[in-house]
């Protein structure tokens, strides 16, 4: 197969080909969803230095357990899961959780420099960054949450699996997320 078809192969095909061997499936599945990765963990974490190695690792604990995927329609549940237990292992090795801590001057620092001047229209990038700043203040079993469902877009019942939770435990924490995070941008919205 040529790299160019790898390019064009659907997603599923992919997955199969990867976990009988084929070495060039694998790397351009690792090249579609690694900024997805990325992305989760860097609303996950404070520490910008961290967030590429926890790609790397949730990566490669990937490769590793593809074979061990029975079917290839789970992936995006099985790896949110990866990415799921890879931040909480973090999380435990962390000193005192101090990547969940959340400097409340810093937040106040953005907001001021993101003010915008009348008549001005606030870039996309800025408001991402309250977004995300208001993100960390979130506790973790909330924000892990938060993310699985409205930037994962998976289920209730995904959640539930991926957290080891109850559905009614997850609905919970999505909704009190939502809450903390309005009440946290509400100068904003």
């Amino acid at each position: 197969m040529s790299k160019a078809m790898y390019k064009k192969g659907e997603f599923q095909e992919l997955i199969i080909l990867a976990q009988n061997g084929d070495a060039k499936a694998l790397e351009e599945l690792i090249r579609r969803i690694q900024k997805n990765i990325y992305t989760m963990f860097s609303h996950l974490t404070v520490k910008k230095e961290d967030i590429s190695d926890l790609t790397q690792e949730t990566l490669l604990k990937m490769a590793r357990s593809l074979p061990k995927l029975k079917d290839p329609k789970n992936f995006k549940s099985w790896l949110n899961q990866i990415v799921t237990n890879t931040f909480y292992d973090y999380a435990k090795r962390s000193s005192k959780n101090s990547l969940l801590e959340f400097d409340e001057e810093k937040l106040n620092e953005i907001k001021d420099k993101l003010g915008c001047e009348p008549g001005q229209r606030c870039l996309f990038s800025e408001i991402e960054k309250l977004i995300k700043a208001a993100l960390m203040t979130l506790p973790q079993n909330l924000r892990i949450t938060l993310l699985l469902r409205e930037y994962e877009g998976l289920s209730y019942e995904d959640i539930s699996k991926i957290t080891n939770t109850t559905l009614g435990t997850v609905k919970s924490r999505i909704s009190r997320a939502r809450l903390k995070l309005q009440e946290e941008l509400k100068e904003f919205i």
